[in-house]
């Protein structure tokens, strides 16, 4: 299980990053200031850090310094939105920056893609009586192989990465699909009736009333 400390010092911003976080399987470590950080950074391992750039005691940016060396992947989390800002993150050694308001849904993609980079995603995946070698792109369902089609793979890669949060299906067909929606859900719909049937859980992934699915574990 991959672990992520969240440098974040308004604490219902924090919350919610920890607790979507948490129903994606990863563990989350949650600090309020710089130097907790910096305390933390040296008594723990983790393998991501999401971080605030305007923090009580020290600033992200020179958190950014101070991390580069431990060769920990940082994604800056902040309202400052000027390019100027952005380039200046990205220089002093950030790997992505994301401005507020954010989706959830966009914040774990960019948890992923940051972690995949670095090779700290866990390879084996296991749900259920599911299991995914993410390297081979195998599933199966009990030992035997299932036969999914690219979009079927990505869409269940989609909702493990967001288990238990429900997704608009336009943020499905955008993720997915990698195109703008056009408002028709049929395409979208189809494929999850596909997915629910090959794996056998039709009451695993759900349909949320006008917004899109969720999987649901407990």
């Amino acid at each position: 299980m991959n672990s992520i400390l969240i440098v974040e010092d308004e604490k219902k911003i924090s919350d919610l990053i920890r607790i979507n976080l948490t129903d994606a399987g990863y563990r989350c470590t949650c600090v309020y200031d710089g130097l907790q950080a910096a305390d933390s950074l040296g008594n723990e391992t983790f393998d991501l850090i999401l971080l605030d750039i305007m923090l009580p005691e020290v600033d992200g940016y020179e958190l950014i310094e101070y991390i580069r060396p431990l060769n920990i992947p940082v994604i800056v989390v902040t309202a400052k939105s000027d390019i100027a800002d952005k380039v200046k993150g990205l220089k002093l050694g950030a790997d992505d920056y994301l401005t507020k308001p954010f989706e959830i849904v966009e914040l774990l993609a960019r948890v992923e893609t940051v972690l995949r980079r670095y090779h700290k995603n866990d390879q084996y995946i296991e749900l259920y009586d599911v299991s995914i070698d993410t390297l081979s792109r195998i599933v199966k369902k009990g030992g035997k192989t299932i036969n999914l089609t690219v979009k079927e793979y990505q869409l269940l890669l989609l909702f493990i990465q967001n288990r238990n949060i429900a997704l608009f299906r336009d943020q499905i067909y955008k993720n997915v699909w990698d195109e703008s929606y056009m408002g028709d859900s049929r395409t979208v719909d189809l494929h999850v009736q596909r997915l629910r049937k090959k794996l056998g859980w039709e009451d695993k992934i759900t349909a949320v009333y006008k917004i899109g699915y969720r999987l649901e574990v407990e």
